[in-house]
């Protein structure tokens, strides 16, 4: 009996190893990434069951990733990076796992095909090219790898994401928790802030001075750098002013204690639902203060400044939709017929090609 692995537009493989061992299932995860078998990178595993990784291999890389990365890179970004590099390296299925492969010999085609394979929705896809691009990116950079195969990989389409509130669910949230409640002071930290849930969860009077405050976000500390400074407006100050809040963050649960960010989140939720709103959620907030500053006429600027955005990638999602809504406005009257005179509608003159009155008659034109 002989065995091959056949892939569109390529030539047959012919696999060697006999089937339902470790080592067919790696000679046929080569053969999908179309890179050569080796099996003398395949080491017995250890008596906890899990494989000794090879030098050279890609769950030697991600080791290698997770002993030196040291501090250079958020601590909750990092783990959620590991846990999904984890996942590629080691998947439950085994046509998925990827960890013995030679991480040198990866190119642009075999991070598609497992962005492709192991997500099946786009910004879950997304995330794993991401993930990757960072890995071999600091390969590159600590000269274990030449080029970065996921480079320049375009981020797939991922629709609206999170619901933007509008100001009718905004109303109708407050209507349910009164002023002076955690649930509203949640609600106006994220509407008045930008902030993303994670930096709600910390933010407090020490990070206010002078009317002023400034956070350094979380997500971009270990990136960007970037500090956000902005003015405390009155009505958050108001809500502040009336509700009970911890000495170090403004939000507290009940036993005193600050929120974590999950504890923070699910909190949100359960506030969101008893105001009938399972749509809505904190990061929604965030995109309804975006929507809201750029149709008051927020530039990409303004809006790098108060949400912490370091390019403009994401704010002219926001401008660009801004500008058509005020066009539009502008330009709604032009859709009008011509109003009539003394009860009479002046003939149409049709215009010719190069935009003249042609001055024939004009015919009448239905629908």
């Amino acid at each position: 009996m002989r065995l091959y692995f056949r892939a569109s537009g390529r030539s047959k493989v012919r696999l060697t190893e006999e089937p339902g061992t470790k080592q067919f299932d790696e000679e046929v995860a080569a053969a999908r990434l179309n890179v050569p078998y080796r099996p003398e990178i395949a080491k017995p595993e250890t008596p906890g069951g899990r494989k000794d990784a090879a030098e050279g291999t890609l769950q030697w890389l991600l080791g290698e990733y997770r002993s030196r990365i040291g501090k250079r890179v958020n601590p909750i970004l990092l783990s959620r990076r590991l846990r999904l590099l984890e996942e590629i390296c080691d998947s439950k299925h085994k046509e998925k796992r990827r960890g013995d492969l030679p991480y040198a010999l990866m190119e642009r085609k075999h991070v598609l095909e497992m962005r492709d394979s192991l997500k099946s929705t786009p910004g879950a896809q997304n995330e794993v090219a991401k993930t990757i691009s960072a890995l071999f990116g600091w390969a590159v950079e600590n000269e274990l790898l030449k080029v970065n195969p996921a480079a320049g990989i375009k981020r797939l389409n991922v629709g609206d994401g999170f619901h933007a509130w509008t100001m009718e669910e905004v109303e109708q949230y407050e209507a349910k928790h009164p002023l002076g409640s955690k649930a509203r002071l949640a609600l106006h930290l994220g509407m008045y802030t930008g902030l993303r849930l994670a930096d709600i969860a910390i933010v407090g009077r020490q990070h206010v001075k002078n009317g002023w405050l400034t956070i350094r976000p979380g997500k971009t500390k270990r990136s960007s750098g970037v500090v956000v400074e902005i003015p405390v407006l009155q009505a958050l100050q108001d809500t502040i002013d009336a509700s009970p809040c911890g000495e170090m963050t403004f939000l507290v649960s009940e036993w005193k204690a600050p929120f974590t960010v999950n504890s923070l989140g699910n909190k949100m939720r359960d506030w969101c639902d008893q105001a009938g709103l399972p749509q809505c959620s904190m990061h929604g907030l965030r995109k309804a203060g975006a929507t809201l500053a750029a149709e008051n006429g927020a530039t990409d600027e303004d809006l790098m400044a108060i949400f912490g955005w370091t390019s403009k990638q994401q704010t002219t999602l926001y401008t660009r939709s801004a500008s058509r809504k005020r066009i539009a406005g502008r330009a709604i009257h032009k859709l009008l017929r011509e109003q009539k005179k003394d009860g009479v509608v002046p003939p149409e003159k049709p215009v010719g090609k190069s935009g003249t009155k042609t001055g024939k008659k004009s015919s009448n034109i239905k629908g």
